[in-house]
């Protein structure tokens, strides 16, 4: 049987890690997170951090020297141009580290989590696409909820993303997370179990 590389995908505060928990929990599943990765690209010491202090000046960081990512988040999701150059110094960081970990592991499922999947050109690395959606009031209250900010702010985070309809058009599977988390589960298992 061909082994099974999911591209878990979706919008901001969709409900992505919830899914990636659940696999990773009651399937024992290996998940490579790209937000890990894209945290690491930016670590002290690392060519991204040093291009970014570059760009921005020394106030992008915090006293102990890591990223400050409220602030480098009010630039680049305002300004897409700005974003394009920070995915830029990311992306090929994080591709690298999901191949890599995609060769070292043996199992015949994976799951790797890469919010921007589409925008960051990495469907390649899949076999198949899982794509979370929910309604758009329930993702702008989730995400303003999880990162306490503004309406205005959440709704240009969104803004800065692949409509999820347009994700959801180029999905295997789009796994509907309005509901409650047995909603969301028996989705799951249906698919895992096919």
């Amino acid at each position: 049987m061909a082994r099974r590389i999911i591209g878990l995908t979706g919008g901001i505060a969709t409900g992505k890690s919830s899914v990636a928990a659940y696999l990773e929990s009651k399937y024992k599943l290996p998940i490579l997170d790209a937000d890990i990765y894209a945290r690491d690209a930016v670590q002290p010491g690392s060519v991204a951090l040093a291009n970014i202090t570059q760009r921005y000046g020394p106030e992008m960081l915090l006293a102990d020297g890591t990223l400050d990512r409220k602030q480098l988040g009010n630039i680049v999701f305002n300004d897409e141009s700005e974003r394009a150059w920070l995915e830029g110094q990311i992306h090929p960081y994080v591709r690298k580290r999901i191949l890599s970990a995609q060769r070292q592991l043996t199992d015949p499922i994976v799951v790797a989590v890469v919010p921007l999947l589409f925008e960051a050109k990495m469907t390649d690395l899949a076999s198949e696409i899982w794509v979370v959606v929910c309604d758009d009031e329930q993702q702008c209250q989730r995400l303003m909820r999880r990162d306490s900010i503004s309406r205005s702010q959440a709704e240009a985070r969104i803004a800065s993303q692949m409509p999820l309809i347009e994700k959801a058009n180029q999905a295997n599977l789009v796994i509907n997370n309005d509901g409650n988390l047995t909603d969301l589960y028996d989705q799951i298992n249906r698919e895992i179990n096919q």
